[in-house]
């Protein structure tokens, strides 16, 4: 697939291994795993620093095969979810740590340039949660107020 703001072809990754069920190593107890996944919420742990740390230090490949929810549901039903979905949130955070140089250095070029594409992007996520209705329809974006955001 292209890149989406370049004019190349992306570079092929590891995938993954198919698994249909557990493999016998693992962690397998769901409420044990679901007891985890909230104590780490509880932490301040995003849910992909969630995901790494359950498979690195307690053993669970893949949330999802041992508990048959992903995180993100998990979190959900115990009512801890964030209300800024985390790939929106992370490019949030990209956006208000490219926009403070400028300032600074006003012939930057490139990063002005950067930050162009990311708030981009974040207009794009933006525009398809609240189609989706992830966030709320009257929800927008606003560079200004980005560092609001993230304190959430």
């Amino acid at each position: 697939m292209a890149r989406m703001h370049a004019r190349r072809k992306g570079t092929s990754r590891s995938v993954r291994p198919y698994r249909k069920e557990v493999p016998s190593w693992s962690v397998t107890d769901p409420k044990e795993i679901e007891k985890m996944i909230l104590d780490l919420k509880k932490q301040g742990k995003a849910m992909s620093e969630i995901g790494l740390i359950l498979r690195d230090k307690h053993g669970v490949p893949d949330v999802k095969l041992a508990t048959g929810k992903r995180i993100g549901r998990i979190l959900e039903g115990a009512g801890v979810e964030s209300r800024i979905p985390e790939d929106l949130q992370n490019l949030i955070r990209n956006v208000f740590l490219k926009r403070t140089p400028p300032t600074e250095n006003k012939n930057d070029l490139h990063n002005k340039r950067q930050l162009q594409l990311t708030e981009s992007k974040v207009r794009r996520l933006v525009k398809y949660y609240v189609t989706v209705g992830k966030l709320p329809a009257d929800w927008e974006y606003k560079p200004e107020t980005a560092e609001i955001l993230l304190s959430r």
